[in-house]
């Protein structure tokens, strides 16, 4: 049997990048089980397991533009100090979780905190870089 679209697999994985920084994996954990073709895993990895068998092993690549895009200016934003609990200042650095008036929440890097403004960075951690990977298919439903 072999990796179709809308199949349920279950595999292993390294992700490494460029310079061999392991970024994630599921060693010593469950295996990541996924739809393939559902959207739930970054496109690249996606087209990468089509036509996998249970049992096969491979080393991938996927360029940013198909992984979590390239790294944008356009999402680094400031925000009025005043709208930040007044110890936004120990979160520098730290990367926190807010919300947008729709009830839409997303990851910012704080990059910056002044008496004015709250300079943030919503990129992705792994925007703009290449990322590899290593897999081994173990079941395929």
């Amino acid at each position: 049997m072999k990796v179709q679209e809308g199949s349920v697999v279950k595999l292993h994985y390294k992700g490494t990048l460029k310079d061999g920084t392991v970024f994630d994996s599921s060693e010593g954990r469950e295996p990541l089980e996924f739809t393939a073709g559902a959207g739930q895993v970054i496109p690249g990895f996606d087209k990468a397991v089509m036509d996998m068998e249970v049992g096969e092993k491979k080393t991938f690549t996927i360029p940013a533009e198909e992984a979590y895009g390239e790294y944008s200016e356009e999402k680094i934003f400031e925000l009025p100090r005043q709208s930040f609990p007044p110890n936004i200042d120990e979160a520098l650095g730290q990367t926190v979780q807010l919300g947008d008036q729709s009830g839409n929440v997303f990851l910012a890097k704080i990059l910056e905190v002044t008496d004015e403004i709250v300079k943030m960075d919503t990129n992705h951690p792994l925007a703009g870089k290449d990322l590899t990977f290593e897999i081994e298919i173990v079941e395929i439903n």
